[in-house]
C-alpha cells in the first residue's frame, strides 16, 4: 500500500539479504517508523510486543525468524530452538505455527550449509503468497459488497455503503492488502460509495490508530467510533454490513478474533446486518471443531487495560508520545486479547479461494480436506 505516495508492505528482506525490514506499528499513527531485526530474539520480540502483529504478518515474522537463527546456528538444535522460541510469542494466531512448521519442514532434509538460504528463500515466498491470497480475498469480497449495495431499497442506494470494521484487518495486518480491508480498498478503487465505521478496539486501540491511519492513506472516507457504538449504528439502519478478520477458525466455521468482535456478530445478528469474516487458508486450523472450548485464549498485560498510549497536544511535551494511567492506584485489569464468535453468526466466510458458509463443509468444499 501506499504512505505518502511510497509503496511499502510491512515486512522485507534488506539489501544484505541477512537483515529484515518491518514497520513499527507501535509508534503509529503518530510516527511512521522503521525497525531492523537482525536476529531471532529481536524477531521474537518484535512479535511479542506487537511491533508487528496480525495472523498473517506475524506469520512471515516467524518464518524470517527462523533464517535469522539459521544463519548463526543451522544445527537440528539450533532449528528447534528457534522454532520454540517463537512458537510461545502469541499463542492464539494459528499462522505462526504454520509458517514456522513450513520453513522447518523445508530446511530439516537439507545439509547445514543450505538451510539459511532454503529459509529465507520459503519465507520470502510465503510473504509473497500472503500479498496474493490477501488480494483475491479482496476481489471476492467485492462482489459481496457490489451486492448488497445494489439490494438496497432504492431509496437507499444514493448513500455511502457502510461498512463496520473491528480490530486491524488491514496491510500492516499482513504483508500487503489485508484480510476484511482488502474489500475496502478494491471497492474504493472501484468507485464505490462506501465509508467504514472503525472501532476503536480497546485496548490496544488498533482501530483507531492503524485501521483509520491505513483507510486516511488510501483516502477512503471513515470514522472512529468507540467500541460500545456499533449496536447503536446498526438499530438505526447506519450499518450495511460487518466485515472482520480472524486470527484462527476452527473446521466448523467458529472464528476467533480481537476482543469484542462477538459482540459485534451478536448486535449484527439481532439487527439482521450480515456478519462477513476475511480470512487467508493459513488461518484455518483443521484440528480444531469447537472454537469457545478448544482455541487457546492469549491474556495480555493488564496494564494495556490500565493505562493508555497517546500524543501530547499542547505544552512544553506537544507532540512526545507518553503512556498515561487510566485507573486508580490498585485496580486490578483483565487483559484477554481475544474471543471467539461461533459459526452460527457468520454469514459468509471470505477467503483466496472463494465465499463459504461457516461451516466445515463450507470450508471443505473449497479445500477439500485441508
Amino acid at each position: 500500500m501506499n504512505i505518502d505516495g511510497k509503496a511499502w508492505r510491512t515486512i522485507w528482506l534488506e539489501p544484505d539479504g541477512c537483515s529484515v525490514g518491518v514497520i513499527d506499528q507501535t509508534q503509529l499513527p503518530h510516527r511512521f517508523s522503521t525497525r531492523t531485526l537482525h536476529s531471532c530474539d529481536q524477531a521474537a520480540e518484535a512479535i511479542r510486543t506487537m511491533v508487528v502483529r496480525g495472523a498473517p504478518l506475524i506469520g512471515v515474522t516467524g518464518a524470517y525468524g527462523l533464517m535469522l537463527a539459521l544463519q548463526v546456528d543451522a544445527s537440528d538444535r539450533a532449528l528447534d530452538l528457534a522454532f520454540d522460541q517463537l512458537n510461545a510469542t502469541r499463542p492464539t494466531a494459528v499462522n505462526l505455527r504454520w509458517a514456522l512448521e513450513r520453513v522447518r519442514d523445508r530446511v530439516r532434509p537439507l545439509p547445514e550449509a543450505e538451510r539459511a538460504a532454503a529459509a529465507r528463500q520459503e519465507a520470502a515466498a510465503i510473504a509473497d503468497e500472503d500479498v496474493a491470497m490477501c488480494e483475491a480475498i479482496g476481489d471476492h469480497g467485492l462482489k459481496i459488497f457490489q451486492e448488497l449495495a445494489a439490494a438496497r431499497p432504492p431509496g437507499r442506494r444514493a448513500e455511502p455503503f457502510r461498512v463496520l470494521t473491528h480490530c486491524n484487518a488491514g496491510w500492516l495486518a499482513t504483508v500487503d492488502w489485508g484480510t476484511a480491508l482488502a474489500p475496502i480498498y478494491k471497492a474504493h478503487r472501484a468507485g464505490i460509495n462506501i465509508h467504514v465505521w472503525v472501532d476503536e478496539t480497546r485496548p490496544r486501540n488498533q482501530g483507531a490508530s492503524l485501521t483509520a491511519y491505513e483507510l486516511g492513506r488510501e483516502g477512503v472516507p471513515h470514522t472512529v467510533i468507540v467500541d460500545n457504538a456499533g449496536g447503536h449504528l446498526m438499530q438505526h439502519g447506519q450499518v450495511d454490513a460487518v466485515i472482520v478478520g480472524t486470527d484462527r477458525t476452527t473446521r466448523r466455521g467458529d472464528v476467533c478474533n480481537k476482543i469484542g468482535t462477538y459482540l459485534k456478530a451478536l448486535a449484527a445478528h439481532d439487527n439482521q446486518v450480515p456478519f462477513y469474516v476475511a480470512l487467508p487458508a493459513s488461518t484455518i486450523d483443521w484440528s480444531l471443531e469447537d472454537g469457545v472450548a478448544e482455541i487457546p485464549i492469549e491474556a495480555r498485560s493488564a496494564d494495556e487495560v490500565t493505562a493508555i498510549q497517546g500524543r501530547v497536544i499542547s505544552g512544553a511535551s506537544a507532540g512526545e508520545l507518553v503512556q498515561v494511567q487510566l485507573t486508580p492506584d490498585g485496580s486490578a485489569g483483565f487483559n484477554p486479547a481475544f474471543d471467539v464468535t461461533p459459526a452460527r453468526l457468520v454469514s459468509g466466510l471470505i477467503t483466496e479461494r472463494g465465499v463459504a458458509p461457516a461451516s466445515e463443509a463450507g470450508l471443505r468444499g473449497l479445500y477439500g480436506n485441508g
